[in-house]
């Protein structure tokens, strides 16, 4: 029993994607802070930028977010003038798109960004970004065969 949990303690892949999504995280958003501004939320931002008029579930299964997840952020981001819901004929789904403000505050974000993605690169090393995204590619396209 014991070596199985020295096993788990040193080698589960979730902790340590979890860790490394902290820290990660920590660096995107201490680069924003300034705009007042989360990694998490410019996400949604650069996803509506994207689709021009954002349906929820198309944000979620792009972002693999939860819902719940994603209308807290869209409910505090409406507040924060950054994005505004779209009249759609079906009253449940409310999409949203950027406002001007949201356009000018992720004009604002990219370079700040650019700053912290150099940053992040730096730290995990050369190659690991591309790694990362063939992995995410690989299992999007394996979820989605079954």
């Amino acid at each position: 029993m014991h070596t199985m949990i020295d096993k788990v303690a040193s080698e589960c892949v979730a902790v340590r994607l979890r860790m490394l999504n902290r820290i990660v995280t920590n660096i995107y958003d201490d680069a924003l802070r300034t705009l007042d501004l989360k990694v998490s939320q410019m996400n949604i931002l650069v996803a509506a930028a994207k689709m021009g008029t954002a349906r929820p579930v198309d944000v979620c299964e792009h972002l693999h977010l939860d819902v719940s997840t994603l209308s807290r952020n869209v409910e505090r981001m409406k507040a924060r003038g950054w994005l505004e819901v779209v009249p759609d004929e079906d009253g449940r789904s409310q999409p949203f798109r950027l406002t001007p403000q949201g356009r000018k505050l992720l004009e604002k974000a990219i370079p700040c960004w650019s700053e912290a993605q150099q940053q992040v690169k730096k730290a995990l090393g050369d190659g690991f970004a591309r790694q990362l995204n063939q992995t995410l590619k690989r299992v999007n396209e394996s979820t989605l065969t079954g």
